[in-house]
Formats: C-alpha cells, sequence, structure tokens
C-alpha cells in the first residue's frame, strides 16, 4: 500500500467548515472527452478548409474556416475550463484559476476581430474586382465541413451537464450556418459563374464571427473587471439584505463571481447589538442562498451600540 498523499500546507486554509459555503472549488467527475473530440474534429478541418480555400481562391470558405477556428476556440476555452476547474486553489492562488477562461477569452476575441477586419477588407476589394474561384472544389470541401459540425453539434449535444459545453454548443450552431453560406457559395458560382457571391457571402459569415467574438469579449470583460453576475441583481440582494430583522444597514458590498456558476458576497451590516448577531448572519446566509443562489458569503457586523 502506497502512503497516501501529504495535504499541501495551505489545505487547511481552503478547507470548508461546518457554516462555511457548501460548493467546492474543485470539479469532479466531469468527462472532457467529448470537448476534446470535438475541438481536434473543429481545428483540424479548419486548417485543411483555410488551405483549401487560399488554394481555390474562394473567400468564403476562408471566411468559414476562420469562423471554425473561434468555435475551435471555444472548445478549447470549454475544456480549459474543465481542466482548471479540477485544480485546487493554492498558496499563490487562493481563488483557484477559474478566470483563465477568461483571460484567454479576451485575448482569443482580440485576435478574431483583426481576423474579421481582414476578411471583410478582402471581401471590399473583390466586389470590385472579382477573382475567379473553384466552386466545385468549395462546394465539396464545405459540404464535408456541413457534416463535421453537424456531428461535433452532436457530441456537445449529448452532454448537457456543463455549462461550458452549452456554451459551446451555440458557437458550433453559428458554424453549421457558416459551412451553409460557404456551400451556397460554391454552388452559385459553379452553375451561374457569379463570382461576387464569395465575398457577399464571406461578409455574412463575418458577421457571424463578430456576433460571436462581441459575446466572448464581453463575458470575458464582465469576468475580468469582476462584474456582477448575471443573474443576480446587486440592488435587490442589498435590499433584501437590509431587511433581515436586526439589520440597521448595509455597505462595502460586493458580489462576483469566484469562479463560473460560483457567486460569492462580502460586504459590511450594521446591527442593533452584537449579542444578536449569530441570528442576524444564519438568517442573512439562509436568505441569500434561497432568494439569490449565493453561498459563499462574507460579512462583518457593526454594531449600532
Amino acid at each position: 500500500m502506497h502512503p497516501s498523499t501529504p495535504p499541501s500546507p495551505s489545505a487547511h486554509l481552503h478547507a470548508h467548515h461546518h457554516g462555511d459555503a457548501k460548493h467546492r472549488h474543485i470539479a469532479e467527475g466531469r468527462s472532457n472527452r467529448a470537448l476534446a473530440v470535438a475541438l481536434a474534429l473543429t481545428l483540424s478541418f479548419a486548417a485543411i478548409e483555410a488551405v483549401t480555400g487560399i488554394l481555390a481562391n474562394s473567400l468564403a470558405l476562408v471566411a468559414d474556416a476562420g469562423h471554425m477556428v473561434t468555435d475551435a476556440a471555444s472548445l478549447g476555452l470549454a475544456l480549459l475550463a474543465q481542466i482548471i476547474a479540477k485544480r485546487p486553489p493554492s498558496a499563490r492562488h487562493s481563488f483557484g484559476f477559474g478566470r483563465a477562461e477568461a483571460l484567454a477569452a479576451f485575448v482569443n476575441g482580440l485576435g478574431m476581430l483583426v481576423v474579421v477586419g481582414w476578411i471583410v477588407f478582402e471581401a471590399v476589394q473583390r466586389f470590385g474586382a472579382p477573382r475567379p474561384v473553384e466552386g466545385a472544389t468549395v462546394f465539396i470541401v464545405a459540404s464535408i465541413g456541413l457534416v463535421i459540425n453537424l456531428g461535433v453539434a452532436w457530441m456537445l449535444s449529448r452532454d448537457q451537464a456543463s455549462i461550458n459545453t452549452r456554451a459551446a454548443l451555440v458557437h458550433v450552431m453559428g458554424d453549421v450556418l457558416g459551412s451553409v453560406a460557404a456551400i451556397a457559395a460554391g454552388a452559385v458560382i459553379y452553375l451561374t459563374g457569379w463570382m461576387q457571391i464569395d465575398p457577399l457571402l464571406s461578409v455574412l459569415v463575418s458577421l457571424l464571427i463578430l456576433k460571436s467574438t462581441a459575446a466572448i469579449l464581453r463575458e470575458s470583460y464582465h469576468s475580468l473587471m469582476e462584474g456582477v453576475p448575471h443573474g443576480i441583481d446587486y440592488l435587490q440582494v442589498g435590499e433584501d439584505i437590509a431587511a433581515v430583522p436586526g439589520v440597521l444597514s448595509v455597505h462595502d458590498l460586493h458580489v462576483w463571481d469566484m469562479s463560473p456558476g460560483q457567486p460569492a458576497l462580502i460586504g459590511h451590516l450594521r446591527i442593533r447589538s452584537l449579542r444578536e448577531w449569530p441570528e442576524v448572519l444564519t438568517a442573512v446566509h439562509q436568505m441569500l442562498l434561497a432568494r439569490h443562489g449565493i453561498d459563499h458569503i462574507t460579512l462583518q457586523p457593526e454594531a449600532h451600540d
């Protein structure tokens, strides 16, 4: 029998005791297989589609490849979040590592803005001077991409336990639309020879990329700035705490996400007497958990007397 691994020196500092928050800092029992397979398929075909788009001179294929890269990034971030969530807090990172997801998402969003700008610039150039595009090649490659995207969506739809997986599924469904646009461009060029359809649909796909990228930037910025979690009304939280019997006023109140789905709250409460603090604290804890889903709470009492 091998000796058990001794706990880290900071383990007792991160431990939860009776009356503390009930959530764990470590996500357990969550499989990364679906996300890993989906990421590998999406990223591999994005590379194939980008190379084919350049060789076939199709901006629509390149745009769809860019869209698939954004989806691969979202899948990678979801996978990263699940892996990071399994790492316990340390002496250097007492809150854990959940915010790394938001940082990576923000950097990825800035990079995709550059990609969107390049696609739109190239499309404007091609409207005035259309270039020959191999419509049959575009149609075939985009059709394969559609099949892969539908397969990835099916895999992700089977794992609805993770909020990260559900978010990644939304991005992949947008990628399905990008593949449909590239298929349409290839078919129109092959049947009619109308080359302007390629830059036109590439702009439409770029708008899809821009929409998903804007959402990524907005969410990651909100997390990095420790914004109030979505679904929690900051002002209502303050009013509900102030309405608890024994509480005279609330100040220095902060609500944020320690990691996705784990809201935390700190604040100062002015109460009538410190003798009432145990009852007041219990009532505030029960109210915040029942009404707002907040169970990681740190409050400091200030006695009126």
